[in-house]
């Protein structure tokens, strides 16, 4: 029987997100409505006779099980847009969101007998999941005082004769940090010159507030250099605001590694939803998916400005590595310069002022690292994320003393 650990991100925020005043746990963008894709699209009528095909089409499996031709289209070009590199539509596969993305590339591509790389903090699922496999796990650790960027020598001394692929998180979860476009080059150089493959989750991207294209540091997709053997995956989950339409997508160079996934879904499902992609599709659309990420980048720059206030006034209890990307930031609290128990300052603070954060400790280490941290979630409504601040200063005023430190 394959054991899976317990997934603590979702055990945590699911056991706790009925009846927290302001929950700050979650980790994508304020959420956008169909009517706010009608509004967002340069061709509101679009919206219109999207929604009027949908009412009258038969609810059957569609007429491909690798996704809706003009959706896979419009991922496509997402990743032609950005480079010289054309993805066709045919290396596209969609499926239900990005963690079953994520779970039909891992269970396709990684056995008993391999060795994986995982950059490291990063989503439980990209490596609990080949643990359960029977894959022999490194964790490739990001240094805090680098940025929480990967230092490429220790990549080189963790690969074995056995080692199989290298999982990347870029933009990461739940840090924020980028892997710079001259790192990202060397580590799939890295992986090229062994012939090992690259899973790249890119759930994050586009949502770069803190970086702009031009900057030599600013990373493409990890597709964009070429390598046969590289793998992304994403969704419409975090940076396109839209986690209640399940679609996410592998995208990829190779037929055979294509061929693999495609095995490994049928497994899992025959197709996605066909209303859910034809509301994707309009959101991926070139009329509509420029002003989407606007929207949704500039509200994580805003309300970054509001979080880093609050660093600012307890810098002496809290510190960051500012975030780059992504509405999520991975802050550690210390009193007396030691960290306080991440867990007990979590489940305090969701007690008496209703915030709801993530412990870093608990859903982002392994019982001792990242004692002190807590992911947050900045991408929500700018009036609220005050308000949750407010309560948080309270907190820190009454009741941070009290807290016991971590062992």
């Amino acid at each position: 029987m394959v054991k899976l650990e317990p997934f603590e991100v979702d055990h945590w925020i699911l056991t706790r997100d009925i009846g927290p005043k302001y929950n700050l746990a979650h980790s994508y963008s304020l959420p956008v409505t169909i009517n706010d894709l009608k509004s967002l699209s340069e061709n509101e009528a679009t919206g219109d006779h999207l929604l009027a095909s949908v009412q009258s089409m038969p609810m059957n499996y569609g007429p491909s099980f690798t996704g809706l031709e003009q959706l896979r289209e419009n991922i496509a070009n997402l990743y032609s847009d950005e480079s010289s590199i054309t993805i066709s539509s045919d290396k596209i596969l969609t499926t239900p969101g990005a963690s079953l993305a994520n779970f039909i590339v891992l269970f396709a591509l990684v056995g008993p007998g391999d060795h994986v790389i995982i950059q490291y903090p990063t989503y439980q699922q990209l490596y609990s999941l080949p643990a359960s496999l029977g894959a022999e796990v490194s964790l490739w650790q990001a240094k805090e005082n680098d940025n929480w960027n990967l230092d490429m020598e220790e990549l080189k001394g963790l690969i074995k004769p056995n080692t199989k692929m290298i999982v990347l998180n870029n933009p990461q979860n739940p840090t924020g940090a980028i892997i710079p476009r001259s790192r990202l080059e060397e580590a799939i150089e890295i992986a090229k010159s062994h012939s090992i493959t690259v899973f790249s989750d890119e759930v994050y991207r586009p949502s770069f507030h803190s970086i702009a294209p031009e900057d030599p540091d600013y990373p493409p997709s990890a597709l964009s250099f070429g390598y046969e053997n590289t793998v992304v995956t994403s969704s419409l989950s975090k940076a396109y605001a839209l986690a209640g339409i399940r679609i996410g997508w592998i995208a990829l160079h190779s037929k055979s590694i294509l061929d693999l996934c495609i095995n490994a879904r049928s497994y899992a499902l025959i197709t996605a939803s066909q209303v859910d992609e034809q509301i994707a599709s309009l959101a991926l659309s070139p009329s509509c998916v420029h002003n989407l990420i606007k929207r949704n980048t500039t509200l994580a720059k805003n309300n970054l400005h509001i979080v880093q206030r609050f660093i600012d006034e307890f810098s002496s209890s809290c510190q960051w590595v500012k975030p780059v990307a992504g509405p999520i930031g991975f802050i550690r609290f210390t009193r007396s310069g030691h960290p306080v128990d991440d867990v007990e300052f979590c489940t305090m603070l969701l007690e008496k002022k209703g915030v709801l954060l993530v412990p870093g400790r608990k859903c982002f280490g392994d019982g001792k690292n990242f004692s002190g941290y807590v992911r947050l979630g900045f991408g929500g409504d700018t009036e609220v994320l005050k308000a949750a601040f407010d309560a948080l200063r309270e907190f820190m005023l009454e009741d941070y003393e009290s807290l016991p430190l971590a062992d």
